[in-house]
């Protein structure tokens, strides 16, 4: 049996701060980077989010979780996608427009195992806590991976060459890229095919992904740690949006007991199941969060 990962606690505590924002543009075909300047500074952990809302006459009823990139003094970046009321209304946001923050939130993504190297796996928006990783801890023999739909999904911009890149359609792709074509777990296999290093396996994006990186890794018999996207309200465990089915029975809020979990607790035959409160709110964008 591969045992349990210890993950760490959060090294900071969540404050709720006003800010401005800086920039917000797009980054590929359906990812924008949206960069904020704090009132007052933080840190945070790689694979920690956090509750954006607007502020003032504006502000939203739920507030949205999206994956922190980097939370460096008072400056605040992230990466979204537009997927409902929330996201489309950050989309419009332009300079000058002030926000609320509450974070950071939830169970990070560990520092490097020892003796070990790592598959980095992110699908989409699942991009931001496991690029943060890969700046804090990242090591040469680490494999790094994304998928897109096509080569316009892709943030060219931010992925160095280290980062192999997948594409269900080469539509879009630049001329001085290189693609796979298949999905990102595939990808990882054929590259993984004459390497049998002992790994830890890293994934954050939808579901499929995130089983599919489980079945790698028990095929393996490494351990995985997977960031989840399940819907949140409230972003500290009162509403019970964001519950994911623990093996033996039971549940975990994802949003202050993850969103990063160990993959081998997790109970694959009913998780994504749970359709409960919140009803409003987009999903979450970028590490799982909506």
């Amino acid at each position: 049996m591969i045992p349990a990962v210890d993950l760490p606690r959060p090294a900071t505590s969540p404050q709720r701060s006003r800010g401005r924002v800086v920039e917000n543009r797009s980054v590929s075909a359906g990812m924008l980077g949206l960069v904020i300047e704090l009132d007052d500074p933080a840190a945070f952990q790689p694979g920690q989010f956090c509750m954006l809302n607007l502020e003032g006459p504006g502000e939203m009823v739920l507030s949205r979780p999206l994956s922190i990139l980097d939370l460096a003094g008072k400056t605040l970046e992230l990466l979204y996608k537009v997927v409902g009321s929330g996201t489309r209304t950050f989309a419009a946001l332009a300079a000058g427009a002030r926000v609320v923050c509450l974070g950071p939130l939830g169970i990070p993504f560990p520092a490097g195992a020892d003796g070990a190297n790592h598959l980095v796996l992110a699908g989409g928006v699942g991009l931001p806590p496991l690029l943060a990783w890969e700046r804090a801890y990242g090591g040469p023999g680490d494999l790094l991976c994304f998928g897109g739909r096509d080569g316009t999904d892709v943030p060219w911009n931010l992925l160095d060459r280290r980062w192999r890149v997948s594409v269900d359609s080469a539509a879009g792709m630049p001329g001085d890229r290189e693609a796979f074509a298949g999905n990102v777990v595939e990808m990882a296999r054929a590259a993984l095919d004459s390497d049998d290093s002992p790994r830890r396996v890293l994934a954050c994006g939808p579901l499929p992904l995130l089983r599919a990186a489980r079945d790698l890794a028990d095929a393996a018999g490494w351990e995985c740690l997977v960031s989840v996207e399940e819907r949140m309200g409230c972003g500290y465990g009162v509403c019970r949006g964001c519950v994911v089915p623990l093996v033996g029975g039971g549940y975990l809020a994802s949003c202050n007991e993850g969103p990063v979990l160990d993959a081998s607790r997790i109970d694959w035959s009913r998780f994504g199941q749970w359709a409960g409160p919140p009803s409003a709110g987009d999903r979450r964008v970028g590490g799982g969060h909506r």
